[in-house]
């Protein structure tokens, strides 16, 4: 018995039963707890910081005061002393926070005089009143006095008047944003939406880890697949895509109506913004039009859609469908008039198949962990007889069965055999009068090592089946005599399913996302790939159309953005979180989950440099623009800077930028190559002077009209409109400006991605909506020309390319003005954009 094998399908098949609602709450309310944590150490740390920004300021202030007005600093330095304190307790700011007056000053006199116990504190504040006076009584003292108290906790002071600025709230957290020169008349300011819009042009990966039934090959020479929430018809020959967008959340299943056109889908159910459950359905539609014919189900299958299967005997008229429902409730459906005929329990266990007799619509086959059931309809009622497997081992999993032309049920298991069952007669000696016939196991083949995860039928009658061991596709003649066999390459993983195109030319889809195109003799290749895993790192090319990407599954892979491939991948001994590219374009930096940063040729795909920085995960790498630095941030607080040279493949460490309280999330360089911004986990916005020595620029205002290189920080005054009133500080992951600096995207919590206005300075600014994604969307990438966007999926693995496209007078009937992240009540075009 294949321990691998069988590990692996009890992860795919029993994932749906594992109590999925209470994990989900515990993982929220640990993200909440985590979040709090993070919160409360990132505010001790900024009062510790800005304590010690003050008692370093005092000296200072004084000392400006007494050039000022010296009688002012003499108060200042007594007041200092009362009731026998020896450290000065005048609260001082910097200009992200209240500045204080004169007015201030007085307020405190006030209530020195108030204490009867000390003449000393009353003279004080004889003293305080009149230097108060003499401010008042000259306009230019009180100014100078203004900027120098506000000007305290910071390295510049600022002159005349005071800045105008606005706060945004995340998680109750104030934010100060300092509001450039160029925005005189920010209140006046109304935001529009982007001229632009998105259009789906190519959808990279498969998903074929853990799901079964996902992939056929239509009459019409496209195949049809799914990954998130997309349906893809590609067509081999003429290797375009078409896509299918209706659905709401992941696919989980397909199937091919008799008539070889249309197509049922089914989905999981989702959660909204809120965490509630969205309902799950199936969709039949038309393969040629895409037109939706009928949406069943709504409000009666459970988390999700698991199988789904068209009768053939009577046409296509009915479909049996199962949810992923702890009871795995079989229903069947006249999909014409949407009516339900009649629903039953199924098992507790998973259910990986289902399926009509092809010459009896009235019997469906069910199997999965434990169990393959025989199923009978009558008087509109469906009851089942368990298959007996008597003398031989019973398997762990009846992972897929097909019909021989003969009518036998051949079921593959983990066991590595095929199973035939064949009809025998009722024993009515046991059963007793009126027993029907009842399938019985005929004969058992040895088919694999390892479990049999797909299997086949060829229209002369031989048999197909897929291996998931030892990765075999073994052609079997009509009595399960081998004939021919091939092993497809390690790196695609096991046999997922297979379709047949011509008799001789197969399509395999794989277990490690992948879809093979081939043929016994020739072998097979890969004309889909995709992640496996997570991903986080997405990079685009600086002056070509290519983009990078890695994440959890260790692979790092070069995509092809005109051509719609894979260049090349490699595989790295850690998971990879964030890349960029050097400016030249020669040369990759790729950042990992433990510290290690690497530099790879671009050309020979060979490892350059491989450093260390910290013992904690890289969440940023970002070059300067003119390749002289590389800024890696980190999730021990830190910024390493580092100077490049020799195009890229010598790097000598420069400096540590040091102050932040939390991890690093975001960061960008200036356009002049002399300043870094970055954002960290607990809403931080800082900026670094890395020229003069990675110095943390303690006076925000003064970095307030700096032009920026990219703009990937989520948090800054260009692009305060993309968060929603009440935002929690993770339900933005990434954004990216274009390199026009018109448009900005914006990658959501929500699966959702956006596209602004830019800049987008004010709250509940207008954008465009689009679906796709079925998983948090963790990143978003402009090619180096803006032709088009790049978007990544975190546990869809799924990774979408958008065209940008000029939104015309008569496109944005087609487009969402948006100001929410999820509308559960919508509908949705045939471009998949989301309507009210």
């Amino acid at each position: 018995m294949d321990g691998s094998s069988n590990s692996l399908d009890d992860m795919s098949a029993e994932s749906s039963t594992e109590f999925p609602d209470r994990l989900s709450l515990m993982e929220v309310r640990l993200q909440a707890q985590e979040d709090e944590i993070t919160l409360l150490k990132s505010s001790l740390a900024d009062a510790l910081r800005k304590l010690r920004i003050h008692d370093q300021q005092i000296p200072m202030l004084k000392q400006q005061l007494i050039a000022v007005n010296p009688a002012a600093a003499r108060v200042l330095n007594q007041s200092c002393y009362v009731d026998g304190l020896s450290k000065c307790r005048l609260s001082t700011s910097s200009p992200d926070e209240t500045h204080h007056s004169p007015s201030r000053v007085r307020r405190n006199s006030e209530k020195l005089t108030k204490d009867p116990q000390d003449k000393t504190k009353q003279r004080l504040s004889k003293k305080a009143a009149s230097s108060t006076n003499l401010l008042t009584r000259s306009p230019s003292l009180e100014s100078r006095a203004k900027d120098l108290i506000s000007s305290a906790g910071s390295q510049g002071s600022r002159r005349g008047t005071l800045s105008q600025s606005i706060k945004m709230f995340i998680r109750g957290r104030p934010i100060t944003m300092y509001i450039p020169s160029n925005f005189p008349n920010y209140e006046e300011l109304k935001m529009d939406l982007p001229s632009q819009k998105l259009e789906l042009d190519w959808v990279y990966g498969y998903r074929g880890k853990d799901c079964r039934a996902n992939f056929y090959f239509l009459p019409s020479g496209e195949a049809v697949y799914f990954i998130a929430c997309v349906v893809v018809l590609y067509h081999i020959g003429n290797q375009t895509q078409r896509h299918y967008r209706k659905h709401t959340d992941c696919v989980r299943c397909l199937a091919i109506h008799p008539d070889k056109v249309r197509v049922a889908s089914g989905q999981t159910a989702g959660v909204d913004k809120d965490g509630k459950p969205l309902q799950p359905f199936v969709h039949i539609w038309d393969s040629k039009t895409l037109v939706t014919l009928q949406q069943i189900g709504l409000g009666t299958f459970e988390r999700g859609v698991g199988s789904v299967a068209f009768s053939n005997a009577d046409a296509g008229t009915f479909l049996c469908v199962i949810d992923d429902s702890n009871e795995h409730m079989l229903s069947l459906w006249d999909w014409n008039k949407n009516t339900k005929h009649t629903e039953v329990k199924s098992t507790n266990e998973a259910v990986l198949a289902v399926d009509f007799n092809p010459v009896d619509t009235n019997n469906i086959i069910t199997c999965g962990k434990s169990h393959v059931y025989f199923w009978t309809m009558s008087a509109g009622t469906l009851t089942k007889k368990q298959g007996i497997f008597g003398k031989y081992k019973k398997p762990k999993f009846i992972l897929c069965f097909v019909f021989s032309l003969t009518e036998d049920v051949l079921t593959g298991d983990s066991e590595g055999n095929i199973l035939t069952w064949g009809k025998s007669a009722a024993d009515i000696k046991t059963l007793g009068k009126g027993a029907k016939e009842t399938f019985q196991i005929m004969k058992q083949t040895r088919a694999h090592e390892g479990s049999v995860f797909a299997m086949c039928v060829l229209q002369g009658g031989a048999i197909l089946s897929g291996g998931g061991k030892d990765r075999k596709i073994i052609r079997w003649s009509a009595d399960l005599a081998p004939e021919r066999e091939c092993e497809i390459s390690e790196k695609f993983g096991a046999v997922r399913t297979i379709a047949d195109v011509d008799g001789e030319e197969l399509l395999v889809g794989t277990t490690r996302n992948a879809i093979l195109r081939g043929t016994f003799s020739d072998g097979f290749v890969a004309i889909v790939q995709g992640h496996v895993d997570e991903m986080w790192g997405l990079a685009t090319h600086p002056s070509q159309n290519i983009f990078l990407t890695c994440g959890n599954d260790r692979q790092v892979c070069l995509w092809n953005a005109e051509d719609h491939k894979l260049d090349w991948s490699i595989l790295l001994e850690e998971s990879g979180l964030c890349a960029d590219f050097c400016p030249n374009g020669a040369v990759v930096s790729v950042g990992l989950s433990t510290g290690r940063w690497v530099v790879l040729d671009m050309q020979t795909k060979e490892m350059v440099l491989d450093l260390t920085d910290g013992n904690e995960q890289l969440s940023v790498m970002r070059y300067s623009p003119d390749g002289c630095f590389l800024a890696v941030g980190s999730h021990d607080n830190f910024i390493y800077i580092y100077s490049v040279t020799d195009g890229g493949r010598r790097y000598t460490r420069f400096g540590k930028c040091t102050g932040h309280s939390s991890f690093i999330t975001h960061l960008d360089w200036s356009k002049d190559g002399k300043y870094i911004m970055s954002n960290s986990g607990d809403y931080e916005i800082l900026y670094w002077d890395v020229a003069g020595g990675c110095k943390l620029l303690r006076n925000r205002f003064e970095s307030k009209d700096r032009e920026w290189a990219s703009y990937t920080c989520v948090l800054g005054f260009p692009v305060m409109g993309v968060w929603l009133e009440g935002s929690d500080g993770t339900d933005i992951n990434a954004l990216c400006r274009s390199h026009n600096e018109s448009m900005v995207a914006v990658a959501d919590d929500f699966c959702k991605v956006h596209l602004f206005q830019y800049p987008c300075p004010k709250p509940k600014a207008p954008s465009y909506k689009y679906e796709g994604h079925g998983s948090h969307v963790t990143n978003v990438r402009f090619t180096y020309n803006d032709s088009h966007l790049l978007s990544m999926g975190g546990k869809d693995t799924c990774i979408l390319q958008w065209r940008v496209k000029r939104a015309g007078t008569g496109d944005n009937k087609d487009l969402l003005p948006s100001s929410s992240s999820v509308c559960p009540s919508s509908v949705y075009t045939d471009n998949g954009i989301q309507m009210p």
